[in-house]
């Protein structure tokens, strides 16, 4: 009785497993079949796909490779981790039964190919960078690792703060920055209004030095007499030492200012902003 049960136990094993494989190479199936046709869109129909359709694509694969955990997680399947595959027939003939199931990846199943696929371990080189990389770890003292540990934790913390940060928050930010940060001098601008508007700050007489006399055939404002730099509103004394020695008619009328400079400052006056 007892070896019947074991019998029984094991068979039911056995076709549990059988139909947990064959579930999952059907799931495999269609998964690889959905690959096939995005990649082929992606190829060949590129011009015509939307993004809407890639979206589409790319929650058919999500779902299925979904599908998949689920079916292995189940209770119900078989631990694959605890079967173990031995080669019973190894052969350097080419077999087609072996190349149909494999899609031709697979031709033969001999003594070079069978270390490669039914290897449990990671490759000789993936091997060796794992030692280095332990060696490199356990050389780290466990404090230096926990504040590599917490620096790298703020970093990404900060950087995910601001990538999750709105834009529109980011924008208001950027203009109240642009608006607190004054971008002229108050003191400059009212100086400018002030020599602008009303001559504060200006020097109202020409430096001193001499004057080029006139050409002849030059009329007053072209040669070297009174200019309005030269003139000063205040009296006689001051218009006598602002005319140069190109106007000797100017000089014998003490008091008197020319007609055409007198006409000259009635229109500037007339134009200025604060007498209309």
């Amino acid at each position: 009785s007892n070896v019947s049960l074991i019998v029984y136990i094991k068979q039911r094993e056995e076709k549990l497993l059988e139909a947990s494989v064959e579930s999952l190479i059907s799931r495999v199936a269609h998964l690889k079949n959905a690959l096939h046709s995005f990649i082929y869109k992606l190829e060949n129909e590129y011009e015509r796909l939307t993004w809407p359709s890639v979206l589409d694509n790319f929650a058919l694969l999500s779902g299925q490779l979904n599908t998949i955990n689920k079916l292995l997680r189940n209770e119900k399947t078989p631990s694959f981790r605890q079967q173990v595959i031995i080669p019973l027939l190894l052969s350097p003939d080419r077999d087609e039964e072996l190349a149909k199931l494999t899609e031709q990846r697979v031709p033969v199943f001999s003594h070079e190919i069978v270390p490669d696929h039914l290897r449990t371990k990671p490759d000789p080189e993936v091997e060796e960078q794992e030692k280095q990389l332990s060696a490199e770890a356990a050389r780290i003292g466990p404090e230096v690792a926990q504040k590599q540990i917490q620096t790298l934790n703020k970093l990404c913390s900060n950087l995910l703060e601001k990538l999750n940060n709105p834009r529109d928050d980011r924008d208001a930010e950027s203009a109240a920055i642009r608006q607190n940060k004054p971008s002229f001098n108050t003191a400059d601008t009212n100086a400018l209004v002030a020599a602008v508007g009303f001559g504060k700050g200006l020097s109202k007489c020409r430096p001193p030095g001499p004057v080029a006399p006139g050409h002849p055939g030059q009329g007053p404002m072209m040669s070297g007499g009174p200019t309005l730099q030269q003139v000063t509103i205040g009296g006689g004394s001051g218009q006598q030492q602002g005319m140069g020695p190109g106007a000797p008619q100017q000089q014998g009328q003490a008091g008197k200012m020319p007609s055409n400079i007198k006409t000259n400052i009635k229109a500037a006056s007339s134009m200025h902003p604060y007498n209309r």
